[in-house]
């Protein structure tokens, strides 16, 4: 595959911008909006059955246009939870809902998983708001078993279309393949922006959305004493060579994924590029139809130590 480097795309709004650091945020409440549907349509044929959960996922994504919005509804998580489950608890055994106690049990779990992320990343955002330049210490165990969840996550989202495993000796027709390696030079710590995080998850999740079941995803982080690198390739359906440059633009999605639902706002390679060059970095795309495509970073070190306090 040809790879070309990307060295600029054009300007952002304020308000692209601010939809852009709250990438993550967005497709968690996408998710979250989608199974509120299913919900409904599980309990009452309605997929605005539970309208008062949905109001809360619109409400936070209009926030998620102004900064300063955003903070204050990021705080209000935990209300905002109790909002969505004093509904379920009141709907859930009122006529008509007549759901499936199976069913149930699993949709309540994912509603339950899905939360259980978003405050996670709405800590995050609180965090960073403070400093969003920092670098942190990430120990490299707890950073596997956080894209784990999110994998898992994934998973439960799909209700039974696809698994995604790790051995490859496991691997059936249906599933997905991801070989994911973190790594430094001799065992040191994990130096990264903070915001990196939001880069490695957005990028894998569009290399499994791009990428039909029994497919193979390959993510790699490592980092020596100049630099950090990271690494996605995917089994994919490929992005057209001549509108490379153009699907790294906020909002333009390839014109042969017309047909893949996407719970995303269609920025997650703008994004990853913006935070690779905002920290002094390379990013380069390759691709090509119908084999995949491949993103490669190199970001150089600070000279400043990280923040101190593992996670």
């Amino acid at each position: 595959m040809k790879e070309i480097e990307i060295t600029d795309i054009p300007l952002l709004t304020p308000g692209e911008q601010s939809l852009l650091d709250l990438h993550s945020v967005v497709n968690v409440l996408n998710v979250l909006r989608c199974e509120l549907a299913v919900l409904g349509l599980l309990a009452a044929d309605n997929d605005d059955y539970f309208h008062e959960g949905q109001a809360v996922c619109e409400a936070l994504l209009r926030s998620l246009h102004d900064p300063s919005a955003a903070l204050l509804e990021a705080a209000r998580i935990g209300k905002y939870e109790q909002v969505v489950f004093t509904e379920l608890a009141a709907k859930l055994v009122a006529p008509p809902a007549q759901p499936d106690a199976g069913e149930l049990a699993k949709a309540m779990a994912n509603l339950h998983a899905v939360f259980t992320i978003l405050k996670l990343r709405a800590h995050e955002i609180l965090a960073r708001a403070a400093a969003p330049d920092r670098w942190e210490s990430f120990n490299l165990t707890a950073l596997r078993a956080d894209f784990v969840a999110v994998f898992s996550a994934i998973e439960k989202h799909s209700r039974g279309r696809f698994r995604i495993l790790y051995n490859a000796a496991r691997k059936e027709e249906k599933d997905y393949y991801v070989d994911f390696k973190l790594e430094t030079a001799g065992g040191a710590p994990l130096a990264m922006p903070a915001a990196f995080t939001d880069v490695m998850r957005d990028l894998i999740a569009n290399a499994r959305k791009y990428t039909p079941p029994g497919g193979s995803i390959v993510a790699a982080l490592y980092e020596d004493a100049a630099a950090l690198r990271f690494v996605v390739a995917d089994t994919g359906r490929g992005i057209p060579e001549q509108e490379l440059l153009q699907v790294m633009e906020f909002g333009k999605r390839a014109s042969n994924v017309a047909d893949v639902r996407t719970l995303g706002g269609g920025f997650g390679l703008t994004k990853a590029f913006l935070v690779t060059k905002r920290f002094g970095g390379r990013f380069w795309i390759a691709s090509e139809l119908g084999k995949g495509t491949r993103i490669r970073i190199t970001i150089p070190l600070p000279s400043a130590p990280p923040c101190p306090g593992e996670r």
